[in-house]
């Protein structure tokens, strides 16, 4: 018998009243003169939010509006683990060919972020395909539950999702990721090929071109190729993230438990960490107040808390055979899609790409960062759609599904 369950997010009221204590008792530190962004995330900013939290914010309007998405709660059991109860949006298209698209999230990001493609994918007509959306929190995230094992791996989120993607009655589907949601999307593609048969991507965290010992082909094209302004204004933008903004990835990789005292216990602590990717990693996406405090509240409340959600880094960096690197590598048997925002913090020339496996939708934009699906939800719906559609180079991966 199914466990899945209909599920609507209700935040223990006591909880509220936690954090409006905290926040009530919050101080903070003095500031470098005319900082601006310069040592992160400035005080008059963070103060007014804290402010905004406290008094006027309304979580239980923000949760209303996130319960019109249909949410689902169901047991998986990942093979050595006890189950987990794994929290996801499901929406099935009233097209009968619709296809089964897998959206997974990234950090400081969670499931939220389909709410603005999801009555774009779900809708299809004659000339446009159709998908049915499935959008989970990662384990450890929003309201997902998460293992505290150590043994815990990369690829077991690649497997509590195909196991959740089965459950749903998707054996073959399709996938969208940035961020955390690039490494398990890409894993599940080398590990399910069979039933991921499509992958797309908005962010590519390759540091180099390709080496000549293992691409070299694509090196030579390489070494003649010069890279277009585009292709400049993006390396440039990652080796100012490489030297300027990593230093929170240091952090969550190595000693996770660390930070993580400082983002369970202090909400303006959580806040001020959150805020500055927000800011940092967009195209200047005018951010309001109750965004932001939104996408931080659901850390708050996470159901592992928000310092389960860094251990991910630690073990993105220290298994063997290391995944990151597994991401990267070449999968020739599930074809890729690829959507290039001008300030993603890890997007390089067009060329590089072609290492990761047969790339057969490559889209460049002329605006927009790390957020795809929050800050240009139309591009990256469209680019969906050119590759899955008729004419696109994925159109009729999934069987019987041709999105029509």
């Amino acid at each position: 018998m199914s466990s899945t369950r209909s599920y609507k997010i209700d935040v223990p009221e006591k909880q509220l009243d936690l954090l409006k204590r905290k926040l009530e008792l919050a101080s903070f530190p003095d500031e470098i003169d005319d900082a601006g962004w310069t040592y992160g995330s400035p005080l008059s900013d963070v103060k007014r939010l804290t402010e905004y939290w406290k008094n006027e914010f309304d979580w239980r309007k923000q949760e209303r509006e996130i319960n019109k998405m249909p949410q689902y709660m169901t047991s998986i059991k990942p093979d050595s683990f006890e189950p987990l109860d794994i929290h996801f949006v499901h929406q099935r298209s009233e097209v009968k060919g619709a296809i089964p698209l897998l959206f997974v999230h990234g950090w400081p990001g969670s499931f939220i972020e389909v709410s603005k493609i999801l009555p774009l994918l779900t809708k299809g007509d004659k000339d446009q395909p159709a998908f049915h959306v499935v959008a989970p929190s990662i384990p450890r995230f929003g309201f997902s539950e998460g293992p505290t094992d150590k043994s815990w791996s990369v690829h077991n989120y690649a497997e509590v999702f195909q196991k959740l993607m089965e459950s749903l009655g998707y054996n073959e589907y399709v996938t969208q990721g940035g961020d955390l949601g690039y490494y398990i999307t890409r894993l599940m593609g080398i590990n399910y090929p069979d039933s991921c048969k499509g992958t797309h991507i908005n962010f590519f965290p390759m540091l180099g071109p390709p080496s000549l010992s293992k691409y070299p082909a694509l090196a030579l094209k390489h070494a003649i190729t010069p890279y277009s302004e585009a292709e400049k204004q993006r390396l440039a933008r990652m080796q100012w993230f490489l030297r300027d903004g990593h230093g929170y990835a240091s952090e969550h990789s190595t000693k996770p438990q660390t930070i993580g005292y400082s983002l369970r216990d202090s909400p303006v602590g959580l806040l001020a960490w959150i805020y500055e990717k927000l800011h940092d990693w967009t195209d200047s996406y005018p951010w309001t107040d109750d965004e932001i405090l939104t996408w931080v509240s659901i850390y708050n409340f996470s159901a592992a808390g928000p310092a389960a959600t860094v251990r991910i880094y630690y073990e993105t960096t220290y298994e063997v055979p290391n995944p990151t690197e597994q991401a990267l590598s070449y999968n020739g048997k599930v074809p890729l899609g690829i959507s290039i925002f001008p300030k993603e913090i890890l997007a390089g020339p067009k060329l590089w790409t072609h290492t990761m496996g047969p790339v057969v939708s490559l889209n460049e934009h002329d605006k927009g960062g790390h957020f795809a699906a929050w800050e240009r939800p139309e591009d990256l719906v469209e680019d969906l759609r050119k590759m899955f559609g008729k004419g696109g180079g994925a159109h009729g991966v999934v069987k019987g599904k041709s999105g029509y």
